[in-house]
Formats: structure tokens, sequence, C-alpha cells
């Protein structure tokens, strides 16, 4: 056995290395180091932009319309800011001064030229006329804002006029987005009216002779190399009698301008605010001036211009896919400054119907307004508590129109309980029925009535003797405080006895026509009508429809109306009044109409869609869309008109009248 011990020993190692106690294996050397992934491309810069403004007599405008531009949605420090302003009789000097002021560090380039003198045109006959030396000086500093543009090497120049308000944020991006040489936005107005045509007249064989009063006014005419232009004498002279250039009526613009189609259109002129892409080859044979050398269509710059683009072949687009912002009407040669403040404030206020308020720029100090009541004793403004909204863009509406007003908490239909309605004693009149729905008198209207009521009580405890009265939902008539304070003063000095006049309201009797009041023009005798949207009211008239004693035989305020001055179709509704005798009128045409009508888009009703008077438990939202007051409403607004009574129209061939659409 001793012997066998060794060779055991032997035996044991591989046996154990056997049983995984090996030495372990020497280590792999290390190989190369994995390289770090590459970093992502960073996003393009956005494009460059010079944007001009060119502005005269704009005071008024220029708040509000530097206030949009500072909000495009777009980086400051990729715009440059070229501003030109002249022949002022305002401030507008001053205030763009201290905008370019205070933005400048904000862009990237700033570009001022301002002058002072002189304050008109020598043979210009108001502020708002364009003679031929207007149109030459516009056209060349329209020409020097492209020429900075592209010396500066932009991609892109927007123009924008001292009175368009870009709204939407996104314009400039949206513009950029539809690679288009020259495109514009569609611009809204109170009318059809934008800055855009899809027509114009044909052209001709013949030339505009330009013309000037006196040889020292030729200045900018004479300079015109090549064009073959002459100057004569202040007039447009045509050789033939044709008007070439003009604006065509055609089938695709209300089309366009209504949104019934969408998109982005080709046109043969765009104006007032449009962007041109200066990379694009063709641009760079745009020019706003000299006119070029065979133009023959009617003088005027933004004509001018569209026939540089058909000969540069550049098309022109319209885009109507948003909504972008709005544009003021044209104001007629003779009109004033005070005139177009009013027709901005009215764009103002036409832009806060659907729309957020347009604020004026951050950058400027702008003079308070100072609101007052337009010769009546107290201004009423009904509210519901729960409609902030319309409380809020109502205010800032009337601010805007420096009206002062008292705000009335409205009564609320919804909350109005049965136990409420029998401590005030309020009985419908027996037999009522709404007259298209056949549904009997909702808490709505009641809210309603007792909203109006209650006004009518505080004026006589208050003593007023001319009281306005309006709802939160009104859409303001153009020049509304101007006309309003006319003819109320018109009515004091024919000193007519009235009670109530309508300024608001939808006309139901539309087959013979009111009669107009004698001596005061714009007055009719009211007749059969629907809404009390604003109306005023004397002390006598209220005095009258508190005696009436209503509650006990109540329907809703704007049927009871009509009863009161003996104008209801319903017989045996009047037969429960006993005294009918409101001396009742309206405004024609009317101050104030509904923001919203029927089935449009934003339309509410807090009185007809309610719950029946006397049972809260059972609801009144019957099918408006349906029903035959709902089919009648827009005619019966169109057709609600006592041409009597209106002062004649312009006629559409005048070149003043065909932008006003």
């Amino acid at each position: 056995m001793a012997a066998s011990a060794p060779l055991l020993l032997l035996l044991l190692p591989p046996l154990l290395r056997g049983c995984g106690a090996a030495a372990p294996e020497p280590p792999e050397p290390p190989g190369p180091e994995p390289e770090p992934p590459a970093l992502p491309e960073s996003a393009l810069l956005q494009p460059t932009v010079l944007l001009a403004i060119l502005a005269r007599n704009a005071a008024h405008t220029l708040p509000h319309v530097l206030g949009c531009i500072e909000r495009l949605s777009y980086p400051k420090s990729r715009i440059a800011l070229w501003a030109a302003t002249d022949h002022n009789i305002d401030n507008t000097t001053a205030i763009l001064r201290e905008w370019l002021r205070n933005v400048q560090h904000l862009y990237h380039d700033v570009e001022w030229r301002p002058m002072e003198e002189p304050v008109s045109y020598p043979e210009e006959i108001g502020p708002k006329h364009w003679p031929i030396s207007r149109f030459f000086h516009v056209m060349k500093l329209r020409q020097a804002a492209l020429r900075a543009a592209r010396e500066k090497w932009s991609d892109y120049i927007l123009f924008v006029d001292a009175d368009n308000l870009l709204t939407n944020p996104q314009t400039l991006k949206l513009l950029i987005a539809e690679n288009k040489t020259l495109v514009a936005p569609m611009l809204e107005s109170r009318s059809l009216y934008s800055n855009f045509w899809c027509g114009i007249t044909p052209q001709a064989d013949t030339k505009w002779i330009l013309c000037l009063l006196n040889v020292e006014d030729v200045m900018d005419a004479q300079q015109l190399p090549g064009s073959g232009w002459r100057v004569l004498s202040a007039k447009r002279v045509l050789k033939s009698p044709e008007k070439i250039g003009y604006y065509k009526r055609t089938l695709e613009y209300p089309l366009i301008r209504e949104w019934k189609r969408m998109g982005c259109f080709a046109v043969p002129m765009v104006h007032s605010t449009f962007l041109i892409d200066l990379r694009k080859e063709a641009s760079a044979k745009l020019a706003f001036y000299p006119p070029h050398p065979d133009y023959t269509w009617s003088f005027d710059d933004i004509m001018v211009f569209a026939f540089s683009s058909r000969q540069a072949g550049v098309q022109m687009f319209i885009c109507n896919r948003e909504h972008y912002g709005f544009l003021p009407m044209p104001l007629k040669p003779q009109q004033s400054l005070q005139e177009e403040a009013e027709n901005f404030v009215h764009t103002l206020i036409e832009a806060m119907i659907d729309r957020p308020p347009v604020e004026p720029s951050q950058y400027i100090s702008v003079p308070p307004k100072h609101p007052d009541k337009m010769g009546f004793d107290e201004i009423f403004m009904i509210n519901l508590k729960r409609r902030k909204d319309r409380r809020d863009r109502m205010l800032k509406t009337l601010y805007e129109q420096e009206i002062a007003v008292k705000v009335v908490e409205a009564v609320d239909g919804k909350a109005l309980n049965t136990s409420q309605l029998k401590a005030l004693s309020i009985e419908m009149l027996p037999g009522y029925r709404d007259p298209y729905s056949s549904r009997p008198l909702t808490r709505g209207e009641i809210g309603c009535f007792l909203s109006h009521y209650y006004i009518w009580k505080e004026v006589v405890s208050r003593g007023l003797e001319k009281t306005l009265v309006i709802e939160d939902d009104v859409r303001f008539e153009h020049q509304f405080k101007r006309k309003l304070m006319k003819l109320m003063d018109d009515i004091e000095q024919a000193q007519l006895d009235w009670e109530l006049i309508y300024i608001g309201r939808k006309r139901m009797q539309v087959q013979e026509p009111e009669r107009a009041v004698p001596n005061v023009r714009n007055l009719v005798e009211a007749d059969y009508s629907y809404w009390t949207l604003g109306y005023a009211i004397s002390f006598h008239g209220a005095q009258k429809l508190i005696g009436a004693e209503p509650f006990s035989k109540m329907l809703p305020v704007d049927e009871f109306l009509p009863i009161m001055y003996n104008k209801h179709p319903v017989t045996k509704y009047m037969e429960y009044y006993e005294s009918r005798d409101l001396k009742a009128f309206s405004a024609e045409p009317l101050l104030v109409y509904p923001t919203h009508y029927t089935g449009q888009p934003g339309y509410l009703s807090d009185t007809e869609t309610s719950t029946i008077w006397d049972n809260e438990t059972v609801s009144t939202d019957w099918d408006r869309t349906h029903s035959w007051k709902s089919r009648q409403q827009g005619k019966i607004h169109s057709d609600a008109q006592n041409k009597d009574a209106l002062p004649s129209r312009p006629s559409l061939d005048t070149p003043s009248a065909r932008d006003e659409l």
C-alpha cells in the first residue's frame, strides 16, 4: 500500500483540474474604444424679413397696429424694421419714433425715415385726398423699402399698411409657408371690401397723361426715365373714354371673401398687406417706381405695382385659409381725420365680436379715452352675471367708442323658482303662445322682462328724462355714437314728443313701409317689432310701461312693447291692456344689431332655451334651426328697410364707390 501512495498523489491534480479547479485563462487584450454617436444637425434659422411701414396721419391707428406687429409669432431678431412717415398734421412721427426707440433692441435692425415738412401736398383738398404727387411719393417710398430689403439680403419683405390689424399672430409664418413669390392674407372689413381684386377692367392701347396744376409741382412726375409720361395739369385725362385698370366685379370675389371657397387663389391684385419672397428669381424684376414703360392702366400706386408684377411674370395670390386680420373701409377724399378715426374704432370693435380685444402696443404711451353719456341722463347695459365674456367684450367695445354705461345685473331666469314668481304675483297673459314654437312663456323671458322692468323703475325713481338701454349682445353700426347723437339732436330740434325709440330691433311687419317722421331724418313710427337690443326711453314712457301693471298678464318684453303702442297683430293680447298710447319710434336704418343670428356659430339665447314659466321641470329647448322664425330671420333683416327714410346711396360706377362692395 505504501508503494502506491505516490502514484495516487500523481493522479490527484488531473482529477482536481477536471472538477473545475484549473487556473484562469489570461485576459484578452482590450479592443479600441467605441466612437461616440454623431451629433444631430440643428434646425435652420427662420428666414430674414424686412417689415415695411408707411404711415401718414396714423396716430389713431398706430398703437393697435404696432401692437399686432409686436405679437407676431416670429423671432424678432430675424426681422428688420423699415418705417417712413411724412405730410402729417397729427403726432404720427412722435408715436413711431417712441415705438422704434423702445423696440430697436428686440429687432435685427431699424431704419427710420421721418419727414416733418411739408404737412400736406400742394394740390390736395384734405388729408384723405390722393393727388398725383402723393401717388408718386408713396411709390418711391415703397421702392426705397424694397431696395433696402434687397441690399440687406433679406429673404422676404412684408408690407403692412398703417391701419391694417394682423390679429392672427401666425400670419407671417403662414404666409411664408405658402411658398409664393407674392402672397397676401385676406383681411376682413365691415363690408365685402378686402385687400384684393378678382378682376380688372381690360387694358387699353392709350396711356394716361399725368397732370399737375403748376410747373413747380411737377417734382416726381418729371423723374420718370424712359416711361413716356407727360405732365400737363392737375386732372387725370384719358385719350380713350374707357376707364382701364379699375375694379371689375366677378363671381369669384364674394365666394373667396365670405370663405365659401378657401385656399390660396391667383388674383390680379393684392394691396395693403402682402409678402414678397426675395429669394425667387422673378422677384428681382418687381418695382413700385418708376412705372413700367408699357404701363397703360389708371394711375394708382397699387395698379402700377400690379402691372409690374404681371410684367415680371409674378402671380399675385390671396389666402383665406385662416382669419388673419382686419382693415377699415377706405374713405372718400373729402372726409376728415375724425371720420377716419371713427372708421378705425369700428374696425376694432368688429374684431372683438368673435375674438379677443386688440390690445395696443406695450412700448408706447396711449392717452386715456374720456367716455361720456352722449347727452343721455343714464345709459344702462343689461348683463347676466354668469355671462362675463359678454360683459367684458361690451365694456371694452363701449370704452373704445368713449361711451360711459352703468352695468345692470340681469335677472337670471334659470335662477327663478316658483315661490319667487308667486311672491311677485307674476302670471302669464291668458292664452299666450309663442307665435313660432307654440310654447308658453319661459322663465328666461320672465328674467329678461324683469331686467328691463327694474330699469324702468329706476328711471322713474331717479326722474331721468332721457335714458338709453342696451343689451350685452349687440353689434354697433359704423359711427354709432355720432349717428345716435345726431338723431337725438334732430329730435330735440323738431320738438318731437317721444317716449320710446328703438335703436335695434327686428321689424316684423314688412308688407308696408313704416311712416317717416317729418323733419327728422332717419326716424320712423315703429310698427310691430321684435327684440329689445337697444332703445331710448323717456321718463313718461317708463311711467306708462310700469303703470300698465304687466306682472299679472305677462308676456315677453318684446311682445309687450308693441302692445303698448297699439301695433301688436294679436288683438286678444291687446285687450288685456286698456292704455296703449305709448309714442314709439325707431331709428332707420338701425344703429345696433345682434352679434349673432340664429344658426350662426356663437349664437346663444338665455330666453328661448329655458324652462316653462310655471313648471321648472319642463325644458323649452325647441328646434330653432327648422322653425319658420329662423328661416325668415335673414329675409326680415334685409327686407325691413323703410326706403323713404334713408339717404340716397352713391353710384357704384364712381371710383370712390368701387371699393365699398
